[in-house]
């Protein structure tokens, strides 16, 4: 009998499984690559408000404690799933670019370099944390590039939040001293800047590689580090992509068998902020597509989930992180399906 054989045996799955095992030589790599073939592809959104709270201070400390929640989530999920990670930065690439406003005798950092180290501070923290709740099983921290049009129309209409929230009243002296563009979030006030459409993963091959040699990736942080492609090459540019939408990407483009959008909010509502208020948990593409509006709260993650269910046909879902597990199991959040 042959090697391949005998594993699909001591594994439960018939020759005619669903799962493509192919191995040579069994040593602990192949084990991860074989893990890795047989596990379903689940791509985590996490929210930058879900790694620090709306009105908490932006310091390592609160940061850390919220990783620690999420890897210790994740760690039981990976059970499961491959899992690929995307995190968000919108409250840490805006302290960075405070930096910007401090050192006035140096030139502005522009915003493309901001976000990729937001991908260092944020994505080494989660790999060292997911590491310690997976038992040493590898995890990956990927820079990643993605690329956007030079022409969208974002680049004329600043609505991506980033940075900490400030009081109303702040409005007017925070746009002239710096000016920036402010715009209301929930009952605070924070800095809006340009967020193209991601087109695509620039480095997909290589995280399709790590995924391979059953690797957690954590990638795209912050969106990916925008580029624009010129001169056959490509060349940063002052953007902020939503991490939601560039999430959904990814998870098409890597055929991912769910997408999970962790975020501070426990699902989508309707009537939202009434006491009419109701959380939706099953809902199709179609019911979900009014709450896809571009300056709703739910808006581009409405359109992410939106998006990578109408291209795979798979199930995507929003809701809090402390939730993640019950969420797939459809106990709680938001399940969209076509």
């Amino acid at each position: 009998m042959e090697i391949n054989q005998i594993f699909l045996r001591i594994a439960g799955l018939s020759a005619q499984s669903q799962y493509q095992v192919s191995i040579s030589v069994f040593w602990p790599r192949d084990i991860l690559f074989i893990e890795a073939k047989m596990k379903k592809k689940l791509v985590i959104a996490l929210g930058g408000n879900a790694l620090l709270q709306r009105g908490e201070i932006l310091s390592a400390e609160n940061q850390q404690r919220s990783i620690q929640l999420f890897a210790k989530i994740a760690a039981t999920l990976a059970d499961d799933y491959q899992l690929v990670i995307v995190h968000g930065n919108g409250p840490q690439v805006g302290l960075l670019a405070l930096q910007n406003v401090v050192y006035t005798d140096s030139p502005a950092w522009p915003l493309d370099i901001l976000v990729a180290e937001s991908q260092g501070m944020i994505g080494v923290a989660i790999a060292q944390a997911l590491t310690q709740f997976k038992g040493g099983a590898p995890v990956t921290t990927l820079m990643t590039r993605v690329e956007v049009s030079p022409d969208d129309d974002a680049f004329a209409a600043p609505g991506k939040y980033i940075g900490p929230v400030y009081q109303p009243e702040q409005r007017t002296e925070l746009e002239k001293r710096y000016g920036w563009t402010m715009k209301p979030d929930g009952q605070y006030l924070r800095r809006v800047v340009p967020s193209p459409t991601p087109k695509n993963i620039i480095d997909r091959d290589a995280i399709q590689t790590l995924m391979e040699a059953g690797h957690t990736v954590i990638c795209c942080g912050g969106g990916g580090v925008p580029v624009v492609a010129q001169d056959g090459g490509y060349h940063g540019t002052e953007a902020v992509i939503d991490k939601d939408l560039t999430a959904a990407v990814l998870a098409s483009e890597i055929n991912a068998d769910r997408l999970l959008i962790l975020t501070d909010a426990d699902a989508v509502y309707e009537n939202w902020g009434t006491p009419q208020a109701r959380a939706l948990r099953h809902v199709t593409t179609e019911e979900l597509a009014p709450f896809a509006a571009p300056d709703g709260a739910m808006g581009p993650k409405a359109a992410a989930v939106i998006q990578f269910v109408k291209q795979t046909g798979n199930p995507a879902f929003i809701g809090a992180l402390q939730d993640a597990s019950q969420i797939l199991a459809g106990e709680k959040g938001t399940c969209v399906t076509r």
